[in-house]
């Protein structure tokens, strides 16, 4: 083992201050979260947590975080042992969260999100408005208080909801997967907030999927694997390919697809689609494009472009104007059933609202979205022997890592619970597969099996849609990339000679598209 990363107990030599955490036990039915987690973050550093999915780092985020309790275990918070019962404990140990998914109300403004639920700090007038202006002016975060959130972007979305967390006296805060919506110029954005803060002496700690992002900002590393905090390592000497070596025992996976596999023959033709949302207002905009079979279509944009509203016009869920064919085939007044049974794979953005009924076993979740077709089906009524038993075959193939699959959706890890949702969609031999941010928040083994899957069955004719704010992956697996801006498709970029930051550029309307 190189001297950048090394194996072993991670609390050796721990300062005094900021967070230690000590053996650290949690146990679920059938499941082993935590063992043996220990932990130490320096004092005014960034301190960046990584591990494949399934390693415990979401459990213990929500220990630090007071959402859950330890079974055993301790945590010291400038130099004091602390015992957290919720994330109102946390908050005034002086310990912030910002999650992956943002809490905000888009229809309030910037002052307003900041200030609810924290009014007795500041009130909700002057002295409000003067202290989220002084934190905004104080760290970069360029934010004007009475701009409604629905006007922001990704980036500005998120540095209000850092904002909140230091509004509300935070020293400590935890970033789970920040980067994950952001193109290259935010992420740029987001490290210097994040340089600030640290040289003003806050605390940060960092989890990500993206190691390259990783060595660039963190001060120290801590690798979790299996519920187990298993070694740390020197960002300054650390490579990916150790760092990935350590999490999950293989090479960084690389998304670059082999030679050409696209034929003449369109699988999904759009002419001129135009959505309107329910105030009349234009969410699509003369959407004109084809995918053939054995194509990649990579569809880029900051979330919030139209994206969401470009798949379920496609699924059926959206009805507007222009046409849709499947295979030759006017599918313009179908619903999302007939679209489904006619071969479309769906994976969709937010795998808890549109994929998964997370309080039913694995095997219920194989059928869902499918109860008219075998396996899980036979037209009439749910089969659950053969529910259960392509489950089980989905659950080999694609490594969903579960005690069983009689165990509920609620209980996978984040990139267990996609690989269930790639396995199901990419089971009966679709002819259309829309794969919407199919690698979100999952960890580099997950992310390879995924795309290998994508080119498994790209290599075999499937005609794919990609939507995906991972501008690696799109340039990687695309055979043409379509950039979507305020609903419009704005510019076609060839992957082989696209770059991440030009692509950026046009997302945001930097560029001449």
């Amino acid at each position: 083992m190189s001297a950048a990363v090394t194996e072993g107990d991670t609390t050796a030599g721990a300062p005094s201050g900021g967070v230690v955490v000590r053996d650290i036990l949690k146990q679920f039915p059938g499941v082993v979260a935590n063992h043996d987690v220990n932990i130490t973050i320096r004092p005014g550093t960034v301190h960046a947590l990584i591990g494949e999915n399934g390693a415990g780092k979401s459990t213990l985020m929500k220990i630090l975080y007071g959402v859950q309790k330890p079974d055993a275990g301790t945590i010291s918070v400038d130099g004091t042992e602390v015992t957290f019962s919720s994330p109102t404990d946390a908050i005034k140990a002086g310990i912030g969260m910002v999650f992956q998914h943002f809490m905000l109300a888009d229809n309030l403004t910037v002052l307003e999100n900041v200030v609810l639920g924290a009014e007795r700090l500041h009130g909700i007038g002057d002295a409000a408005r003067a202290e989220v202006a002084r934190i905004s002016d104080a760290y970069g975060f360029g934010l004007d208080p009475d701009m409604l959130v629905e006007r922001l972007g990704v980036g500005q979305r998120q540095r209000v909801e850092i904002l909140k967390v230091l509004y509300r006296g935070a020293k400590i805060i935890i970033l789970d997967e920040p980067t994950a919506v952001l193109v290259p110029q935010e992420v740029d954005a987001l490290f210097d907030n994040l340089r600030e803060l640290r040289a003003s002496g806050h605390t940060i700690l960092f989890i990500s999927h993206k190691l390259d992002e990783v060595l660039d900002i963190a001060d120290d590393i801590t690798v979790m694997r299996r519920g187990q905090t298993v070694g740390e390592a020197d960002p300054k000497t650390a490579t990916k390919k150790q760092l990935a070596e350590l999490m999950v025992g293989s090479e960084l996976p690389s998304p670059e697809t082999e030679e050409s596999t696209v034929t003449d023959h369109v699988l999904l033709a759009l002419e001129h689609v135009g959505v309107v949302d329910d105030t009349g207002r234009p969410v699509l905009k003369d959407i004109t494009f084809s995918i053939r079979k054995g194509e990649v279509l990579g569809i880029a944009g900051v979330e919030g472009n139209g994206q969401e509203e470009l798949v379920e016009t496609i699924m059926g869920m959206y009805r507007g104007t222009g046409r849709i064919t499947l295979d030759g085939k006017d599918v313009h007044h179908w619903d999302t059933r007939d679209r489904r049974e006619a071969g479309i794979g769906f994976i969709p953005a937010d795998r808890h609202k549109h994929g998964l009924l997370l309080d039913a076993p694995l095997w219920e979740n194989r059928v869902l979205g499918h109860q008219t077709r075998p396996p899980g089906s036979n037209g009439l009524f749910i089969t659950a022997s053969d529910a259960k038993a392509d489950t089980e075959r989905i659950v080999r193939e694609y490594d969903v890592r579960t005690p069983s699959i009689n165990t509920n959706a609620r209980a996978l890890s984040g990139g267990n619970q996609q690989k269930l949702i790639v396995g199901r969609e990419m089971s009966g031999d679709p002819v259309l597969l829309i794969a919407s941010h199919p690698t979100r928040g999952v960890d580099v083994g997950a992310q390879a099996a995924i795309w290998d899957h994508i080119k498994r069955a790209r290599r075999e004719g499937l005609a794919v849609l990609l939507i995906s704010a991972d501008l690696d992956e799109l340039i990687g697996l695309s055979d043409t990339i379509e950039v979507i801006l305020r609903g419009a498709l704005v510019g076609r970029f060839d992957p082989q000679s696209v770059t991440p930051q030009e692509l950026g550029s046009a997302m945001t309307g930097g560029g001449d598209a």
